[in-house]
C-alpha cells in the first residue's frame, strides 16, 4: 500500500501528534481525555469530532469519518499517502529514505506534468492571439472595462480565435497526442468535426492553482451568444469545487481578510484598484470544498457578491456555510452599483475601502434580510419573524456567541430578550422532535431492509438449505445490518484496549466470525500485535490500509470503546452480549449459505454452536 516500509511510516506517525497536527486546521476543546470540535468535513451546529490523544485516531460521530493522523491530512488536503507521509516528515524534521516510484505512479505524475504543459502552452497561444490583429475585438473589451496593459498582463489575459480547430492544431505542432488534450478539456472530438476546440472567439481568463500553475479557463463571448461563459470542464489537474479564482494571489495579500465575489472581472477588477485579497469560485456557487480551502488562511471573508437579488441569495447561501467552517463574515454594500467592477468605474477605490469598513456583520445581513419579508407593524407578521430568528439563532455554536447575539437583536428589534430565549427553546424543543421521528423513520426502514427471509425461524434451528433464487443463479450478497457490524466493531474495540481478554477469547473468536473484510484484517493485525508485544497500537493499525473509506471504518472500530462503561458488571455484560451477537451471526449466516446442507459445513455448525454455549458460561475475568 505505501512506498515507505512500516517502521519509516510508524515513526513519522508517532513523531507528530495528533492533537497538535489536527489543532492547525480544527478548534479543539479538551473534554475528559479526548478533544472535540466541529467536524472540517461536513456541516454540523455541535461539536460531533472527536480527537483521542490516547488512541491517536479521529472519529467523527455525524458524517462516519476517521482514523489517524495520516486519514486526517490525506482527506483535508487531498493527498496520496506517500504525499501524507512527507508531509508529516518535513513537519517532524524526518529524513525519509529515498524511493522509486511504482509504474502507476510514475504514469501518473508524467500525465500531471505533461496536462500542466500543455495547459501553459495553451496560455500562451490565447495570450499571443490577444496582441496579434484577430485579437482586436476582444483588446478593446478589456479596454473598455478600464484593464490596463499590466493588469492584463498579471492575469494573463488572452483571446481564442474564431476558428473550429486553430488550438488543436496548435497543440498538435507542440507534440501533444490527441488523447492528452482530450484529457485537458480543451478539444472536444465529435462526428460531424472530428477534434475541435471547446474555447473560439471568446476572451480568455487562465486559472491557476495556489502554486500559480495553469490549470483551467473560463471564456467570455464575443457578441450575444449563449452561454456568456464557459469553462473547462474538470480534468485530473483541475477541480472547480476546490480552486479559486485569484486566490494564488490573494493568499498572500497583507490586508487581514479576504474578499469573496462571484467572477472573474470582479476579482480582476478589485486587484487592479489595489484589493489583491479577491478571490473568486470557479463557474460554481461556493462549496463546501472552497470553505475549507478558505479555512487555511484563518482570515475574515468579506463578501462582495452581486447587490442584485440572486446576489443576495447567494449571500445568505454562503454566511452559514463559512460560518460552519469557523471564518467570520461580513459583508459589502455597493448600493446603487451592481458588482464590484462596475462600483470600481464609477465611486473608486477610496469609497470602496470606506464601504469595506463599514462592512455589515454576515449574521445581522441574514436577520435585516429575514426582517424585509415581513410587514414588523403586524404583530402576527413580527411573531413569525421572530421565529425565524430563532431558526438562524439555533445555527449558532451554543454559549457567548448565541447569547451575544440574541441580546442585541431582541434590542434592535423591540423584543424582550426572555420572550426571545423563550421562543428559542420552543423551536429548538420542535427541531429536535422533528429530526427524532425522521431517526426513527429511518431506523423502522433499516429494519425492514435488513429483516432476513428467515426472520422468524428459530435461531437454534436455523441449519437447513436457504431459501432459493426463483430467477436461478446466485442470489445477490446478503447486506450487512448495522447492528452486527456494530457488535464486530466493539469486539475488536474490546480487544485493542483489553489485550488480555484475546487469550481468553482466542479458543472461542476467530478471523470467520467477522463478516467485513476490513474487521478480518484487523483482527489479524491485531492478534499479530498483541501476541508479539502483548498491546496494540490503534493508529498504527490504521496504516494497513490506504484506502480512506477503510481507514475511517477502522476509526470507527476504536472509537467504539468501552471507556463509558465505569461499572466492571456493565462491562462484563456487554461483552458477552457481544461476543455472543456475533457468535449467533456467524451460525446464522453458515445456515443461510448455500452449502447449508453440505455435510461439512453441517459439522461446522455444530461446532459453532458448541462454541456459542461455552461462551454464554465462560468466566471472562476482569474486563
Amino acid at each position: 500500500m505505501s512506498f515507505y516500509d512500516e517502521e519509516t511510516i510508524e515513526n513519522v506517525r508517532s513523531a507528530n501528534d495528533i492533537v497538535d497536527v489536527i489543532g492547525q486546521y480544527v478548534h479543539l476543546t479538551k473534554r475528559g481525555s479526548s478533544y472535540v470540535g466541529l467536524c472540517p468535513f461536513h456541516n454540523e451546529k455541535t461539536p460531533s469530532f472527536n480527537v483521542s490523544a490516547d488512541k491517536q485516531m479521529f472519529h467523527c460521530f455525524g458524517c462516519g469519518v476517521g482514523g489517524n493522523v495520516y486519514t486526517f491530512l490525506m482527506k483535508y488536503d487531498n493527498l496520496s499517502f506517500p504525499e501524507a507521509v512527507q508531509s508529516l516528515a518535513e513537519r517532524a524534521g524526518i529524513t525519509l529514505p529515498e524511493r522509486q516510484m511504482t509504474s502507476e505512479e510514475r504514469r501518473l505524475a508524467d500525465r500531471r506534468t505533461k496536462l500542466l504543459a500543455l495547459n501553459k502552452d495553451a496560455a500562451v497561444y490565447f495570450y499571443r492571439a490577444l496582441r496579434n490583429h484577430d485579437g482586436e475585438a476582444a483588446l478593446e473589451y478589456f479596454k473598455k472595462r478600464a484593464l490596463s496593459d499590466e493588469t492584463m498582463k498579471n492575469f494573463g489575459l488572452g483571446y481564442s480565435l474564431p476558428y473550429r480547430d486553430d488550438l488543436y492544431k496548435y497543440l498538435k505542432s507542440k507534440g501533444y497526442d490527441d488523447d492528452l488534450i482530450r484529457s485537458s478539456g480543451l478539444c472536444r472530438f465529435d462526428e460531424g468535426y472530428g477534434m475541435h476546440d471547446l474555447f473560439w472567439n471568446r476572451a480568455m481568463f487562465p486559472i491557476m492553482n495556489l502554486n500559480g500553475k495553469v490549470i483551467a479557463f473560463g471564456g467570455r463571448v464575443m457578441g450575444d451568444a449563449k452561454p456568456k461563459y464557459v469553462n473547462s470542464p474538470e480534468s485530473p489537474v483541475f477541480d472547480k469545487s476546490r480552486n479559486m479564482y485569484g486566490l494564488n494571489i490573494a493568499k498572500n495579500a497583507k490586508r487581514p481578510y479576504l474578499i469573496l465575489c462571484e467572477g472573474y472581472m470582479d476579482v480582476i477588477a478589485l486587484h487592479q484598484a489595489g484589493f489583491d485579497n479577491a478571490c473568486a469560485s470557479l463557474g460554481t456557487s461556493l462549496t463546501e470544498g472552497h470553505c475549507l480551502l478558505l479555512k487555511r488562511y484563518k482570515k475574515p471573508i468579506y463578501l462582495s457578491y452581486d447587490s442584485d437579488g440572486a446576489g443576495v441569495k447567494a449571500a445568505r447561501r454562503a454566511i452559514p456555510m463559512l460560518h460552519d467552517v469557523g471564518l467570520e463574515t461580513k459583508v459589502i454594500h455597493m448600493d446603487p452599483y451592481k458588482d464590484p467592477d462596475e462600483f470600481m468605474k464609477g465611486l473608486g477605490p477610496e469609497e470602496y475601502e470606506k464601504r469595506v469598513q463599514a462592512a455589515e456583520n454576515g449574521f445581522f445581513f441574514l436577520v435585516r434580510k429575514l426582517s424585509e419579508e415581513y410587514d414588523l407593524s403586524d404583530p402576527g407578521a413580527k411573531t413569525s419573524f421572530m421565529k425565524g430568528v430563532a431558526e438562524l439563532l439555533l445555527t449558532l455554536n451554543a454559549g457567548m456567541e448565541r447569547s451575544n447575539y440574541l441580546t442585541a437583536i431582541a434590542a434592535k428589534y423591540g423584543v424582550r430578550e426572555a420572550d426571545l430565549n423563550d421562543l428559542l427553546i420552543s423551536v429548538a424543543t420542535e427541531q429536535s422532535r422533528h429530526r427524532a421521528a425522521i431517526e426513527r423513520q429511518k431506523e423502522k426502514a433499516e429494519s425492514r431492509r435488513s429483516e432476513s427471509p428467515m426472520t422468524n425461524v428459530n435461531h437454534e434451528d436455523r441449519t437447513g438449505p436457504p431459501p432459493s433464487n426463483p430467477e436461478g443463479g446466485e442470489a445477490e450478497p446478503r447486506r450487512i445490518p448495522e447492528g452486527i457490524r456494530q457488535s464486530e466493531r466493539m469486539l475488536l474495540s474490546w480487544f485493542a484496549a483489553r489485550p488480555a481478554i484475546l487469550s481468553v477469547l482466542s479458543p472461542y473468536i476467530g478471523e470467520d466470525d467477522f463478516e467485513e473484510e476490513v474487521f478480518r484484517q484487523v483482527y489479524e493485525e491485531l492478534v499479530q500485535e498483541i501476541t508479539e508485544t502483548g498491546s496494540a497500537v490503534p493508529a498504527k493499525v490504521v496504516n494497513l490500509f490506504d484506502d480512506l473509506e477503510a481507514q475511517s471504518e477502522v476509526g470507527k472500530i476504536f472509537s467504539a470503546g468501552i471507556e463509558d462503561m465505569a461499572d466492571p458488571k456493565d462491562r462484563e455484560k456487554a461483552l458477552r452480549e457481544t461476543l455472543i451477537r456475533v457468535k449467533q451471526e456467524r451460525i446464522d449466516s453458515l445456515g443461510r449459505g448455500p452449502g447449508a446442507a453440505e455435510q461439512g459445513t453441517f459439522r461446522t455448525l455444530m461446532e459453532e454452536k458448541k462454541k456459542l454455549d461455552a461462551l454464554r458460561k465462560l468466566n471472562l475475568g476482569p474486563v
